[in-house]
């Protein structure tokens, strides 16, 4: 396994030392290591990949030198534009390094929502003549391939890939932690009053991570069915807007979006489009813990904004912020007819023994579709 210090110390020798993008599990170590270790300002955790090869082109614009945007595989869809319209040596000739977590590699078993993305990967690269090589798990071979990358960039001005498999990096542990207010709720307790506080015909949108997989097993906790859930557990970001359409058209069904802070900020245009159609049946609900919690636990900016100001800057009628559970009680039963947001601060982490659905993708839509339909 590769040291994310001697990584790190590797490609600074070499002139790299600007790094940003969006956290991966397959790269957890790396990240957490950039996160305790990088000045301020040469380390940004980007709200989506294509942002961060914004970030990294106006480090080269800037300064002349090479940056490393770090992504998970599914993230390469945010990428594609700048990165054809922007980066490409057709275009501006921005050179950079991509580090690309290869979530569902062939023969690696995975989640489902990754299985396509990592059969798909290399050809997405190849599709956009990003030469590439697989990150080698020994150090010695590491340098080579930082340097065969680098004498490629040098050359061409152009980006290119080392694309990481699973276990490459040896584990580091996020140390420079953000300190917690101790009356928080964990994101689990606070799902759990969610539901028990909802009506039994109420839809449900969750996020990708953890909040659906704790939505799956509350209900199983509680011995009630899944039908009025629709757990996003791929496509980051999008929770909101999916159901903002489904609001749009089913207006006598009360709508919860259980929505966390990255996925949120990830693509935040959501928020005005939901605040300018002001959907009467819609409540938007965002789980903050201020950090990327499934891939290992590093921050994001959400608590350094406020997500309620947006909310209502952008139109939503009823908008408030929770932080204690008796807070949370007295706003969930005072609830209102009308477009909400409420951002409710939470403690990180999970239970080390939570589940995953027991359902595939495609037969919690059907099972969600079929009672939708019914009006039910």
């Amino acid at each position: 396994m590769i040291n994310a210090e001697f990584f790190y110390e590797r490609l600074k020798d070499e002139k790299v030392d600007f790094f940003t993008g969006v956290p991966d599990s397959l790269l957890k170590s790396f990240c957490a290591y950039l996160t305790d270790n990088c000045e301020e300002n040469k380390h940004i955790i980007a709200v989506n990949e294509g942002a961060a090869v914004a970030l990294a082109a106006g480090y080269n614009i800037a300064t002349g030198k090479v940056a490393l945007v770090y992504m998970q595989n599914s993230g390469i869809g945010n990428a594609v534009n700048p990165l054809l319209s922007l980066a490409d040596s057709e275009v501006y000739k921005i050179p950079m390094v991509l580090l690309i977590g290869w979530r569902g590699k062939p023969g690696v078993h995975d989640e489902p929502q990754h299985v396509k993305q990592g059969k798909v990967t290399l050809k997405l690269l190849e599709a956009m003549d990003i030469p590439y090589e697989i990150l080698s798990s020994d150090e010695n071979e590491v340098l080579k391939q930082i340097n065969t990358c680098l004498d490629f960039i040098s050359k061409n001005n152009a980006p290119y890939a080392l694309v990481v498999k699973k276990d490459t990096f040896a584990t580091y542990s996020l140390k420079n932690a953000q300190k917690e207010e101790p009356e928080l709720m964990s994101r689990e307790e606070v799902i759990e009053e969610i539901v028990r506080a909802s009506k039994e015909s109420e839809i449900f949108f969750s996020t990708t991570g953890m909040a659906s997989r704790e939505l799956y097993e509350i209900r199983d906790k509680y011995k009630m069915d899944h039908c009025h859930d629709f757990l996003t557990v791929g496509s980051m970001g999008h929770t909101s807007h999916i159901a903002l359409s489904v609001a749009l058209q089913k207006t006598d069904r009360k709508i919860t979006v259980i929505d966390g802070d990255g996925a949120a900020l990830m693509h935040m245009g959501a928020i005005p489009a939901i605040g300018v159609k002001k959907p009467k049946n819609f409540r938007h609900i965002v789980i903050n813990n201020g950090a990327h919690d499934s891939v290992g636990g590093q921050p994001t900016i959400a608590q350094s904004i406020n997500l309620c100001d947006v909310a209502i800057a952008c139109g939503y009628k009823d908008v408030c912020r929770v932080k204690s559970r008796d807070e949370l009680l007295n706003v969930l039963s005072g609830q209102k007819e009308w477009t909400s947001f409420i951002e409710i601060f939470v403690k990180k982490g999970a239970r080390k023994n939570l589940g995953r659905p027991k359902i595939s993708p495609v037969e919690n839509k059907t099972i969600f579709m079929e009672k939708l339909m019914q009006g039910k």
